[in-house]
């Protein structure tokens, strides 16, 4: 991706080391440029409103409201997770069975964290819900882990139905209608159209050297300078990568070893694709007496409800701060 944005004049005086800065010019120089990028922006908005104008005003598809889902007290269907309100927008969250926090899918983690505050979508009649695509028990220990509050619930059982015609498997936001009894789908986005969860780009749009992305058309410190480009650095939301904190979020995991978090992108997509099998051997008795060690003391935090086995042991998870 290419935008056509360019840089203006030189860098500023005594700056020659740093060929990464804008031009320094005077204040009115500076307005009268910033003027001319805001015409832009200007029309930018507007297109966006028409945009969102049409987007509601799109046909809808009626999807089977009884299908089901796995929250906190067991099963319940589509329509529960409306919560009584009118509209339910979901997001489809990535999930990498049997691997601990540090694995799990990093952009879903960085959007995630940014919804935290529902009230106001509560205000205008909708339910905001995380529909997980992994196991209600692994994916619910995960939400404890990072410190979340929004609606948790695995739609693992129902992906087929719910995700009709897309890729299982990938990040997906979906807008639901509900009439009544029924439920319609009026909307549906995947990749950088998720980014309509993240207030972070959005700020990082108007800074300088922007997201630090190697896509981008920055200055060039902002390109090749930068202490992260990108969600698979090293660099993730700390609450994700606390080091040396237990982390494997189902019995038959493994803890994210202390330090290992220097690895960049292909050392984590050679973890991810690691098969199951080979994990719970690699783990043996020494992953046995490690999960011992980490029962809590007594106290029910059983995320969700399996009624045809045991809940698993939950793990000392430290939240941030403590």
């Amino acid at each position: 991706m290419t935008d056509e944005s360019a840089n203006l004049g030189e860098p500023a005086a005594g700056a020659a080391k740093a060929p990464g800065l804008p031009a320094a010019v005077d204040r009115a120089t500076f307005q009268a440029e910033l003027d001319r990028l805001r015409v832009r922006e200007k029309a930018h908005t507007r297109e966006g409103d028409a945009i969102a104008a049409a987007r509601r005003r799109l046909p809808m598809v009626e999807v089977d409201a009884s299908l089901t889902l796995t929250g906190p007290h067991g099963p319940l269907t589509l329509l529960d997770a409306f919560d009584g309100r009118r509209q339910l927008i979901a997001y489809y969250f990535m999930w990498w069975a049997g691997h601990p926090a540090a694995e799990q899918c990093e952009g879903c983690t960085w959007v995630t964290t940014q919804v935290s505050e529902l009230s106001y979508l509560h205000s205008r009649g909708i339910t905001y819900a995380v529909f997980c695509q992994g196991p209600c028990d692994e994916s619910a220990r995960y939400r404890e882990f990072m410190g979340w509050e929004m609606p948790w619930y695995s739609a693992q059982d129902s992906l087929d139905a719910l995700l009709a015609g897309r890729r299982i498997g990938r990040m997906h936001l979906v807008c639901y209608l509900r009439d009544g009894d029924r439920v319609f789908e009026t909307y549906w986005t995947t990749l950088r159209g998720v980014e309509a969860m993240d207030y972070s780009y959005a700020l990082m749009d108007l800074t300088v050297y922007g997201r630090q992305e190697p896509w981008e058309h920055s200055p060039p410190a902002g390109r090749n300078s930068a202490p992260s480009r990108g969600l698979t650095a090293a660099r993730r939301p700390g609450r994700q990568c606390r080091r040396g904190r237990a982390d494997a979020l189902s019995p038959s995991g493994r803890d994210w070893p202390p330090g290992a978090l220097t690895t960049w992108a292909p050392a984590m997509t050679s973890a991810r694709t690691t098969a199951a099998a080979a994990l719970a051997a690699a783990v043996g008795d020494a992953g046995s007496a490690g999960r011992d060690k980490r029962r809590l003391d007594g106290r029910d935090r059983r995320p969700c409800h399996r009624p045809e086995a045991p809940a698993p042991a939950p793990l000392h998870l430290e939240r941030r701060g403590k």
